[in-house]
């Protein structure tokens, strides 16, 4: 995989558990690029929106006679279909295309539930040099924030925050607005917190090295609210 990286943003429905229409729909707005994989084609068509491309080996959408009849409606030109014997998940063809078509700023949509193994592979893919930078889920939203960016968070008092570090070296984050703050910790490989709080519900965390992954409810967050920005000095 060769990707051109331009200023764009793209969205990729994945399979799996999904949130409601409304955040899909909302989480959506404004994509340059919109990519369904495989059965995040019935996650998108059921949020009433249509996707740019449709790619996969289509082996998890529905029986053979109505997979044909829903992809039927789609330009076939916008349909990359791949063998089931390959080399890449449906979600990493996904992102694939969209870093391909220029799109630097990259969020996932489903990929809740299901099987352990797909959760972990799905998770794995935030600690690639080319990663994605959200995934929402059907309960929670998960945020990338790598150095020197700011991730800066509006949710509701006493809402629950939990921080993973996904990079080989250790890192270092400053943190405002969390009941317990990460300023001067060093996070290693393996290392967690979870259970943090927003005490006001206003908090912000600041990658000074290495990356983050921070992960709230989805209920306690407005989809989109919160985009890592250049460097913020806390």
């Amino acid at each position: 995989m060769r990707y051109t990286v331009k200023n764009m943003r793209g969205i990729a429905f994945i399979g799996g558990e999904s949130p409601n229409a409304d955040v899909c729909r909302k989480a959506a707005s404004g994509a340059d690029i919109i990519v369904a994989a495989d059965s995040g084609l019935i996650t998108a068509e059921q949020a009433g929106v249509t996707p740019d491309w449709i790619v996969g080996d289509m082996d998890s959408l529905d029986s053979a006679s109505r997979n044909a009849n829903r992809l039927a409606k789609y330009d076939p030109d916008r349909i990359i279909r791949y063998s089931a014997d390959k080399d890449y998940t449906d979600t990493e063809l996904a992102l694939a295309l969209l870093w391909d078509k220029g799109c630097v700023h990259t969020a996932l949509i489903g990929g809740g539930g299901g099987r352990i193994d797909h959760l972990l592979a799905i998770r794995a893919l935030f600690e690639r040099e080319f990663s994605p930078g959200q995934w929402i889920t059907d309960k929670e939203i998960l945020y990338r924030v790598q150095s020197p960016q700011t991730l800066e968070l509006r949710l509701k008092p006493k809402s629950l925050v939990s921080v993973f570090p996904c990079a080989e070296t250790c890192g270092r984050a400053k943190s405002r607005g969390l009941q317990w703050a990460l300023d001067g910790l060093e996070w290693k490989k393996g290392f967690f917190g979870i259970s943090n709080v927003a005490v006001t519900g206003r908090c912000a965390v600041f990658a000074e090295t290495g990356a983050f992954l921070v992960i709230a409810s989805i209920a306690d967050t407005e989809t989109g609210n919160a985009t890592p920005t250049p460097t913020y000095i806390l």
